[in-house]
């Protein structure tokens, strides 16, 4: 870790969507709590003046928190704003008098990939990139090739050790209980691996469509979306061996050895699909072969999980939104009692989003003589209360230097190995109706397993068997 504190805060795209939803909200809960004493600058294109970019944050938490006017007004005083093309000498030093005496600025990158060359050149030239760290946005790369050459740019700028690549997603609370739940828990450290385990299933609905944003997905789809960053980190987490230590390097270690045994997935192995629709919204080829859902087999090889099948399924316009996992055990065999109860059991249920819920999936005897059986669903429920942002958490760590919930390169680069073989067209897109469960293909991928988990809405889940 490296051991300076970061005294300033510069972000990049500072007028954009990503700006927008997330980094506004999270610089005033980081106001509120006292982790934000430096200066804040903001760059974009547009020519705003500082009432303009004051105004676009105070609309930004009015839309995506709660307004705390006097710590707004706090946030508001450290704002600044220069706005410019990020090619421009000039903007860079505009920038290098608004840093005034800081020392250790973090540069944080919410703007495209294709940005990336001209910022980290513009900053190593005007001086900016001296004693600084950055933080650029997932997905790290659009394949194996530019994920490399991306980290070697980036590498000619920053030391390896000042680079954070974010995933918001290892941010959110829920995803750090999901680890502390898996390790904490004594009775799970004694099934959790091939000789209890049967299957994992990650599913990842979402109930929307792209949102407008056609253009955007067209470049990335839910592979590069979802897959290859956000639920690959889950997969680490769910079967990772415990850290050997607390240092902050030692969680990274652990699921950067998951990473390395993760086996290519095979074409045969993943069903891509596309919403009926897609291809009206704007920014969307007439024509597009971009997937919208994607049902997959993954494959560890290590010792823990060597047999043990991963299986992961996102999509848009599904029927809700939800992320769970479910760890299906093994029936015992040979069965003692009646096991023929209709229903999925003997199952670890986890709710990731969009509030938490562990459940345990269990039969349990009927009222009478025999010893026949029904399904009942053990539920522990925690709503979410005063949580802190993903933002705030990871923008907090990287202004302290703490690696440990952002993605190692070395994981970035096992990631984008295991998903090559379905990027592209190697897998042909299959059409399915909006508000269904995806193509009925991606049944086969779960064929002999007990079907696929479907998450249900948070409203309809009161417990009991599903």
């Amino acid at each position: 870790m490296s051991p300076f504190q970061s005294d300033a805060f510069v972000f990049f795209g500072a007028t954009g969507d990503l700006a927008y939803k997330q980094i506004f909200p999270a610089l005033q809960a980081m106001m509120r709590d006292g982790h934000l004493d430096m200066p804040v600058i903001g760059l974009g294109k547009e020519a705003w003046s500082i009432d303009q970019f004051i105004a676009r944050a105070r609309q930004s938490i009015e839309s995506h928190a709660t307004l705390d006017e006097p710590v707004f007004k706090k946030l508001a005083a450290r704002l600044q704003y220069i706005g410019g093309d990020y090619q421009d000498d000039a903007t860079y030093r505009q920038l290098r008098t608004a840093l005034g005496d800081a020392a250790h600025p973090l540069h944080y990158l919410a703007v495209p990939p294709e940005l990336f060359e001209a910022v980290a050149t513009g900053l190593s030239r005007s001086g900016c990139a001296k004693n600084a760290r950055l933080v650029v946005e997932k997905p790290f790369g659009r394949d194996l090739p530019s994920a490399q050459a991306l980290n070697r740019l980036l590498a000619r700028h920053f030391p390896p050790s000042d680079i954070f690549r974010i995933d918001h997603f290892l941010g959110k609370e829920a995803v750090q209980n999901l680890l502390y739940f898996r390790l904490a828990n004594t009775f799970l450290g004694a099934v959790w691996h091939r000789d209890y385990v049967a299957s994992v299933q990650i599913n990842m609905a979402e109930a929307f469509g792209v949102a407008g944003r056609g253009g955007f997905y067209e470049t990335v789809g839910a592979i590069r979306d979802v897959v290859q960053n956000h639920l690959l980190q889950v997969v680490s987490l769910l079967a990772m061996e415990p850290p050997a230590g607390n240092h902050p390097d030692a969680l990274r270690e652990a699921k950067l050895r998951v990473f390395e045994a993760m086996q290519p997935i095979s074409p045969a192995h993943a069903v891509r699909g596309q919403f009926h629709g897609y291809r009206n919204e704007p920014g969307v080829a007439a024509e597009s072969q971009v997937e919208t859902f994607v049902a997959l087999r993954l494959c560890i090889d290590n010792e823990r999980w060597r047999g043990v099948p991963f299986y992961i399924r996102a999509g848009k316009q599904l029927p809700v939104s939800a992320t769970e996992v479910v760890v299906t055990l093994k029936t015992p065999t040979p069965a003692v009692f009646d096991t023929a109860a209709p229903g999925k059991a003997n199952y670890l249920r986890y709710r990731i989003d969009p509030d938490v819920l562990i459940a345990i999936g269990t039969r349990t005897k009927i009222p009478g003589e025999a010893m026949a059986g029904e399904i009942s669903e053990i539920v522990a429920h925690r709503h979410p209360g005063d949580e802190m942002l993903p933002y705030e958490r990871l923008l907090g760590d990287a202004l302290r230097g703490d690696a440990t919930l952002f993605a190692h390169y070395d994981s970035i680069e096992a990631a984008w190995r295991a998903v090559t073989p379905i990027l592209g067209n190697a897998v042909p897109v299959q059409l399915y109706d909006p508000q269904t469960w995806g193509p009925a293909k991606a049944d086969e991928i779960v064929a002999g397993t007990g079907g696929w988990h479907n998450p249900i809405s948070p409203e309809e889940n009161d417990g009991g068997a599903r």
